[in-house]
């Protein structure tokens, strides 16, 4: 009989985290994002809101490199400068969305009873609502934009992370560190935020890099829908719909910010799947 021995166990060490090229790749797809979301003006090479109505669209060429669309504005330029409402906006979605679902989730989860009832109840409301349509029925009676959109979506986005956070709470509420922390007479309030929360808070983690996905190809379809932002500023979105009508003129006009939005978004999504895998081992 052979015995197999584990090296890295022997000398004390965890084994290495592997990363694939298609997640380096992902990072890479991210880290320009943000570059061209914080450095715009560094990066473009020509202002988004400059018109030239004599010029119009045009197909790419050594002046323009992405051409430019029906009010002669530099494609690649406005392209670079939309980066910034297809992340702040999504981190905005994510964020806040999770941080109502964290207390929700930890409170549903951990005390039970007539609470976990009416948090769930709640719940199982908002999912049996369609998302898309309510937030393009609100967006559209109460106006004001693009955070008006952003605000909708944090409040569809809680339902579902609710129910997450509920489940990982519900696997930790039955530990022993959670009946000697009981046993010791601490308090409720420090149970959930320092004892339980550090626990599930890998799992919240990797799904906020989810709901960044979401939130981006949401908001990009508000946008598109003439929901979200106003009418000529760079947003992938609003691109969609200024330059449909250009397709055959210049289609990297309308090619080119779509490509970014689902980039952005499948990169964010294997990006949060990685997260999962590594960080619920």
């Amino acid at each position: 009989m052979s015995l197999h021995v584990d090296e890295t166990k022997v000398a004390g060490r965890a084994p290495r985290m592997t990363i694939s090229i298609g997640i380096v790749i992902c990072f890479c797809i991210v880290t320009v994002v943000v570059i061209c979301a914080l450095f715009g003006s560094s990066v473009a090479p020509d202002s988004p809101f400059t018109q030239r109505l004599e010029v119009g669209d045009k197909p790419p060429s050594a002046e323009f490199i992405a051409g430019t669309d029906l009010l002669g504005r530099d494609v690649l330029s406005r392209v670079i400068f939309g980066a910034w409402t297809a992340l702040v906006g999504p981190i905005v979605v994510a964020v806040g969305a999770w941080m109502i679902a964290t207390v929700l989730g930890l409170l549903s989860g951990y005390l039970g009873g007539w609470v976990d009832s009416a948090i769930m109840r709640w719940v199982d409301f908002m999912l049996a609502l369609p998302a898309p349509l309510i937030a393009i029925v609100v967006v559209g009676v109460v106006g004001g934009g693009y955070w008006t959109a952003v605000m909708v979506l944090i409040i569809l986005f809680t339902a579902p992370d609710t129910r997450i956070v509920r489940s990982a709470v519900l696997e930790q509420r039955p530990r022993p560190y959670i009946d000697a922390a009981r046993a010791l007479g601490i308090s409720k309030t420090r149970i959930l935020f320092v004892h339980i929360l550090p626990n599930v808070l890998p799992i919240i983690l990797a799904y906020v890099v989810l709901d960044f996905a979401f939130a981006l190809v949401n908001l990009a379809g508000l946008s598109f829908l003439g929901l979200g932002v106003e009418p000529g500023t760079p947003d992938w979105g609003r691109m969609l719909f200024e330059n449909r009508t250009i397709l055959f003129t210049n289609p990297v006009a309308l090619l080119l910010p779509a490509a970014m939005v689902i980039l952005t978004a499948v990169s964010m999504n294997l990006i949060g799947d990685w997260l999962f895998e590594r960080l619920t081992r």
